[in-house]
């Protein structure tokens, strides 16, 4: 762990390359198979520069956490993600203390304690030499790091992920404040300790409930939408390479007019690539109605929002070849 007098070293552009232009990033992405609009590659190219946390907002599926498990693969860094959820508190988020080991070496205190106090001469002696056992036991040694407080101690940097940030409390949004300000932790038992080097963080929102004012301040905010058909046409590409253009075109079309329905779970990026890839499979050469309707579950994912398209399907299917 970072010594807690230690100052957090932020990671320069020389030092990652990778990221040192809004091209680069694109070209590093689509190495890995993140095809990313301009927008995304500048947002992730502010954020490395600023040393500024990186709020991704959008509709589920549209590769927000894909964005930081990239961003890793191409900095060759570790990912580090703290799953969020109602309820999630400080134990399960920055660290804990190792209550088994503590218990462990309470017991062979015990067992030496005469040898502990011998020699010492009256009461105030001996809760002295107590004491300074006692503070053993909340030192670095017993500190289970969990990931927040993980993420600071890697000595090149990390990305931190904290996915899925609107499915938590207020309060834990307020105990991130200090962490994404500063980079350091307050722990009680022995004091504040800052990071080795500053992690790159990304936090996720479906917008399911507001984030704090308090704490959109401190990031740079990027919202993601469902790609255009080109873009969404150049993933698919890049995801399913052996599908035919003609019919990459047509699914994608396809998809796009089913995200114009109402619909309970509008299809994501990663059911158009699923049902590419099951199309691929069943050696589909363009879209038909039959062949559609018996991979509908593919892309849709209620029953009710299956029923409600069939009688659309003939209609969406032609639009699409067209």
């Amino acid at each position: 762990m970072a010594d807690r007098n230690q100052e957090s070293t932020s990671v320069h552009t020389q030092d990652f390359p990778q990221l040192a232009s809004v091209e680069k990033i694109q070209e590093g992405f689509e190495s890995f198979g993140y095809i990313c609009s301009d927008k995304i590659a500048t947002a992730v190219f502010l954020a490395f520069q600023l040393r500024k946390p990186i709020l991704v907002e959008g509709p589920p599926g549209v590769g927000k956490t894909e964005l930081a498990k990239t961003t890793a693969q191409l900095l060759e860094t570790p990912l580090i993600r703290l799953q969020c959820y109602e309820g999630l508190d400080e134990a399960k988020a920055l660290y804990e203390w190792k209550y088994g080991k503590q218990l462990l070496y309470t017991q062979v205190l015990k067992e030496k304690l005469g040898d502990l106090l011998q020699g010492a001469q009256g009461l105030a002696e001996s809760v002295e030499r107590l004491h300074q056992f006692g503070d053993i036991f909340y030192s670095e040694e017993f500190l289970e790091p969990r990931p927040l407080l993980k993420a600071m101690q890697q000595e090149r940097g990390a990305i931190l992920l904290i996915d899925e940030v609107d499915k938590s409390d207020y309060e834990f949004e307020s105990l991130l404040l200090e962490i994404l300000s500063d980079y350091q932790i307050s722990i009680p038992e022995i004091g504040t300790v800052k990071a080795r080097t500053s992690p790159m963080v990304f936090l996720t929102s479906n917008n399911t409930r507001d984030i704090s004012d308090a704490l959109k301040r401190r990031c740079l905010h990027l919202y993601i939408p469902f790609p255009t058909v080109e873009l969404e046409e150049r993933i698919v590409r890049s995801r399913v390479p052996d599908v035919e253009e003609h019919l990459r075109h047509q699914l994608v079309e396809f998809v796009h007019s089913l995200r114009q329905l109402d619909l309970k779970k509008i299809p994501a990026i990663s059911e158009t690539i699923d049902w590419a890839r099951s199309l691929l499979l069943l050696h589909a050469d363009q879209l038909e109605e039959e062949l559609v309707r018996a991979t509908l579950n593919v892309l849709l994912k209620f029953e009710d929002d299956i029923e409600s398209t069939d009688g659309e399907l003939g209609k969406l299917v032609r639009e699409a070849r067209e």
